[in-house]
């Protein structure tokens, strides 16, 4: 029996917690000092933006297209095992192109999905207006790409649906309980030296002493508090923090065409279809100053909601439901995600530092962990 200790329980924990429950063999705990789906994972959109993202080889499709791959039969496996209902937009992503796009750049993409057997579809502006008489498409779009493959996905749903699945294949969840650091400790079997096990210390704020648990194999997925946990092998993770707002909206009547309601995009912003009548609007990209902490700037969602109505003019009827914020975990110096071993120490694996692909990545994040551990 193998011990695993995965701390944090966003997506990716709760994707890797998942993955990792259908190996009997794995003795699976997973630690949070929250409740799952909080952090990045509660603020997120869930927009799953796979083929149209213009990585078309190495890690980066590779991750993306496993992920696509695995959503088609992860949700539906989810939702029989634990009758949840998890909303998963199938109806794609629009992405509005504005003036002074290279549509050549996009003809070669869709040639390239074509070639790895993927769908992508360049359409004239009489298209989108025929598909979707909502939106107001001024002089400056000249055309859209329709991505009927790539699709969004409730991010909190999500993460339930996966800590209760996992929870029946005999996962442990110790929710409330916060990782304080790691230490090695040496053992041995029958004479034979075996590497270092791992100790967890961990606190649940009660004022107890903190306590020490062994496992073999430790799994840091904490978001931006990766590098806390990690500093205590005297690692430095330099994962730091972007900062996103969102809207919920509610406009007073239906909104579109009923039997067409993809994710529509445009320039960096996203107007998701939650409901008949209900949408979330986003995101803002706010970045740290000096290193200091990153407070919400209102004028910044003011701004995407603003741009918003001008692509579909029934928002500015619409009545705010909420508004939220959430750190994204960016790598410094490196590319997103991190999906490695920790150097100097192989027991210990790192999974973290999705920034804005937390939800898309969260699947084939979890594939790949499950390849490092049963190796």
């Amino acid at each position: 029996m193998v011990r695993v200790a995965i701390i944090g329980c966003g997506i990716v924990g709760a994707s890797i917690a998942f993955e990792l429950s259908q190996f009997p063999e794995l003795k699976v705990t997973v630690f949070d000092k929250q409740p799952p789906a909080q952090g990045s994972t509660g603020a997120a959109l869930g927009v799953l933006m796979g083929v149209t993202s213009h990585k078309t080889k190495g890690r980066n499709w590779q991750l993306r297209e496993t992920s696509l791959q695995r959503y088609e039969t992860l949700i539906p496996e989810l939702e029989a095992v634990t009758g949840l209902k998890i909303p998963f937009n199938k109806q794609g992503i629009l992405m509005l192109c504005s003036e002074g796009e290279d549509l050549s750049k996009w003809e070669n993409l869709i040639a390239t999905r074509q070639s790895q057997g993927w769908q992508l579809e360049l359409w004239d502006v009489e298209r989108v207006r025929e598909l979707c008489p909502h939106l107001y498409l001024n002089d400056q779009i000249i055309a859209a790409i329709y991505s009927p493959q790539d699709r969004q996905v409730d991010p909190t749903a999500l993460t339930l649906a996966l800590v209760d699945a996992a929870k029946l294949k005999g996962v442990n969840f110790e929710f409330g309980v916060e990782v304080q650091g790691i230490t090695e400790l040496d053992s041995q079997v029958s004479g034979i030296q075996l590497p270092s096990s791992i100790a967890v210390n961990k606190s649940c704020g009660t004022g107890i002493l903190p306590v020490a648990e062994n496992f073999d194999r430790l799994i840091v997925c904490a978001g931006l508090g990766s590098a806390a946990v990690t500093a205590s092998l005297n690692q430095l993770v330099d994962i730091r923090p972007v900062l996103g707002q969102a809207l919920h909206l509610l406009t007073p009547t239906p909104v579109g065409n009923p039997d067409f309601r993809p994710v529509i995009t445009c320039d960096d912003v996203h107007i998701v279809p939650v409901g008949n009548q209900e949408f979330w609007v986003g995101a803002t990209l706010e970045f740290s100053e000096n290193g200091g902490e990153i407070e919400a700037n209102a004028d910044m969602l003011e701004q995407v909601r603003a741009r918003a109505i001008a692509l579909c003019p029934a928002l500015a009827f619409a009545s705010i439901i909420k508004k939220w914020s959430g750190l994204r975990p960016r790598p410094e110096g490196r590319p997103a995600p991190i999906i490695e071993r920790l150097p100097g120490n192989d027991r210990v694996l790192i999974a973290s530092g999705h920034y804005r692909n937390g939800v898309l990545l969260a699947p084939a994040t979890a594939r790949s962990i499950r390849e490092m551990i049963l190796q």
